[in-house]
């Protein structure tokens, strides 16, 4: 029980923080004309959201940290050496995101920094991460939580967490397309990461990780008041490089990479038809989808946002709950 309202006060907590924040913030972003500049390959439907106020992935992140002060301050969090992990990647791929958001407000079009400059931060990172991480004393297993096995695979262990959180936090920028789509499915992927956090009391400050992540999924709940459809602000990558990196951190710490992957199933659906996409173009000549990611290809078919948002969030439900039968109860 007490598990359950130290987890339901963080999450409520972040969310009236959040709300109050987003009430506040997007009209100050309307005044520093922070808009966004919507894509010309997008279909009709897009182009009304030309200027609406980009960054607003501060509506989750700023409310965040206030809420672990508040934590803090009441004694209901300690900080301690994973936690500190945990916001540093989470604050390094905000202001990865946000240099890369001035600039294409800067240079007033969707064009920020450039895929091979965005790829060498992200990259930059990540070794900052793995470095600390395995100063820390951890070593290089992957986990089979339900078979109770794990594998040493050595010095490969650092390319595959490269990898996941340089993929992660694109995962999430790519996936942030529609009104809601890529907040909600982030709000579901925190909450199932939170639940699962509570069960790995083998590591150091997994209470602390875990109260974290449930601050997040509240902020993000307050983000979703502004940013469902008609949406009034969006996350930038300012938000979504920040959730897709500080994801994959908790995932790593806990050691859940492999039902990391379920969680994050539909952002990896979307992120794949993107590749497929390309691959097809280039060796082919031929494309498979009418427009990519996956969410444009069902716009192109006629389907209204509000549907395709819903079908994606019922999706990451399912693979939410499966992997919280594969994490926590098997």
């Amino acid at each position: 029980m007490f598990v359950l309202t130290k987890s339901t006060l963080a999450l409520m907590i972040g969310f009236i923080i959040s709300t109050l924040t987003g009430y506040f913030l997007i009209p100050l972003l309307k005044k520093m004309n922070v808009g966004q500049r919507i894509s010309i390959f997008v279909g009709e439907n897009h182009k009304k959201k030309n200027g609406i106020p980009t960054m607003g992935g501060l509506i989750f992140i700023i409310p965040t940290f206030i809420t672990i002060l508040i934590m803090y301050f009441t004694k209901k969090i300690d900080i301690n050496s994973n936690l500190l992990i945990v916001l540093f990647v989470f604050v390094a791929y905000a202001i990865l995101g946000g240099i890369d958001d001035v600039m294409k407000l800067k240079h007033k079009k969707n064009e920020g920094l450039t895929e091979i400059q965005k790829l060498f931060g992200q990259v930059v990172i990540a070794i900052v991460f793995f470095y600390i991480y395995m100063k820390s004393g951890s070593e290089p297993l992957l986990w089979f939580h339900a078979f109770n096995l794990k594998i040493d695979i050595g010095w490969f262990y650092g390319f595959f967490i490269l990898f996941m959180l340089v993929a992660s936090s694109n995962a999430v920028n790519i996936t942030d397309g529609l009104d809601g789509l890529a907040g909600g499915l982030s709000f579901i992927a925190t909450l199932v990461l939170g639940i699962i956090t509570w069960t790995t009391n083998w590591l150091l400050g997994y209470q602390d990780i875990a109260i974290f992540c449930f601050i997040l999924a509240g902020s993000i709940l307050g983000f979703l008041v502004y940013n469902t459809h008609p949406a009034k602000v969006f996350m930038g990558d300012t938000g979504s490089l920040a959730l897709g990196g500080v994801l994959a951190a908790v995932a790593i710490l806990i050691r859940r990479e492999i039902t990391f992957a379920i969680i994050m199933g539909v952002f990896v659906v979307d992120t794949l038809s993107v590749i497929i996409q390309v691959f097809s173009i280039l060796v082919f000549k031929k494309k498979i989808f009418l427009m990519t990611p996956l969410h444009h290809n069902f716009e192109k078919l006629g389907w209204k946002e509000q549907d395709i948002v819903k079908l994606f969030w019922i999706c990451g439900l399912i693979l939410g709950t499966a992997a919280l039968v594969y994490g926590a109860w098997l």
